[in-house]
């Protein structure tokens, strides 16, 4: 049977039965919808999971799901600037997925689970800062405590690197002056998040605005030996090498601080009574172009610390997997 005289084209008649013609248009509809709809579940079922829309916790806070995989973690090829504990480069495999903040933690974030904001750079939408490692660590008690059905936490440092490039082998990603405020363009001040730039995975201020505190405690030669899968950083008493770079950023600091190399930053994995020091990454306002890589490792004098160029970003998994970390 000629189809266009079944379906009724324009300019020919119907032959034959009319409940034909119709039953005949009806298939080749459901036909073209079935196939539509295939067509969509199979295209979703492709879309990389670091492209998913973000979701909300509570207090706003936005997260980007990123899938399990694997990279290079540590100097970058044809970087210049690397330093020795940002060696070697190493493979790095990331065996579960996690969400990670799509900003900073802004000021109106903090102030809403801790009721202040000890910013230096005041303004809702920027990100929080002044905040040592300790106080951050009591927000994300405070937002576990809400019993959302997730659990906050810092990323790793492998996480965060892995986040951080997005699947790209660049030091930055990206021209640095598009993804980031630092010393050349933040007129010494912080900014609002989200203005920059993001990163291929739809994440924000990766580099510069704020640094940012990460789970791990520093060790100048961990990469030497870091496992393959999720590394989490030395076991406790694992430090010793390193070295301090940039800015100290304003602020009050709650302890004496011994400046070295430009401030901030102590020589050695360890700080006074041979503490282990935190590792916070990313580069800040404050900071020359060159500081602001995304394999850069700074270790600071202690979890005590506050400043105005260092604040996070957390991460959520969901309840059930909290045995992870």
């Amino acid at each position: 049977m000629d189809l266009r005289h079944a379906i009724g084209a324009p300019g020919h008649t119907p032959q034959g039965n009319p409940r034909i013609a119709a039953s005949v248009l009806n298939g080749v509809m459901r036909f073209a919808t079935w196939s539509l709809a295939a067509a969509v579940a199979l295209a979703g079922a492709f879309l990389p999971a670091q492209n998913s829309a973000p979701e909300k916790s509570p207090v706003g806070m936005e997260f980007v799901k990123a899938a399990p995989g694997e990279f290079m973690m540590g100097c970058s090829v044809d970087d210049g600037g690397c330093n020795d504990d940002e060696k070697p480069a190493h493979r790095v495999q990331i065996t579960k997925a996690f969400e990670i903040g799509k900003y900073e933690v802004t000021q109106a974030q903090w102030q809403a689970v801790m009721g202040s904001n000890p910013s230096a750079n005041k303004g809702e939408d920027r990100p929080v800062e002044t905040v040592s490692k300790n106080e951050v660590q009591e927000f994300l008690s405070r937002l576990n405590a809400r019993n959302d059905g997730y659990k906050y936490r810092l990323p790793t440092e492998a996480e965060w690197e892995y986040a951080a490039r997005a699947g790209s082998p660049a030091p930055t990603g990206a021209a640095l002056n598009e993804v980031a405020w630092y010393a050349a363009n933040s007129g010494d001040e912080t900014h609002p998040v989200g203005q920059k730039k993001p990163n291929a995975w739809g994440l924000y201020d990766m580099l510069g605005n704020v640094r940012e505190w990460v789970e791990d405690q520093y060790s100048a030669t961990y990469y030497a030996n870091a496992p393959l899968a999720d590394p989490t950083g030395p076991a406790p008493g694992q430090g010793g090498g390193g070295r301090g770079a940039g800015r100290r950023g304003r602020g009050a600091a709650d302890q004496p601080f011994a400046p070295q190399q430009g401030g901030g930053f102590r020589r050695g994995g360890f700080g006074r009574g041979g503490r282990q020091l935190p590792v916070v990454r990313g580069g800040a306002w404050d900071n020359p172009a060159g500081f602001v890589r995304i394999t850069a490792r700074y270790h600071y004098y202690g979890p005590t610390l506050r400043v105005s160029d260092i604040g996070f970003r957390a991460v959520r998994e969901p309840a059930l997997s909290q045995g992870a970390h």
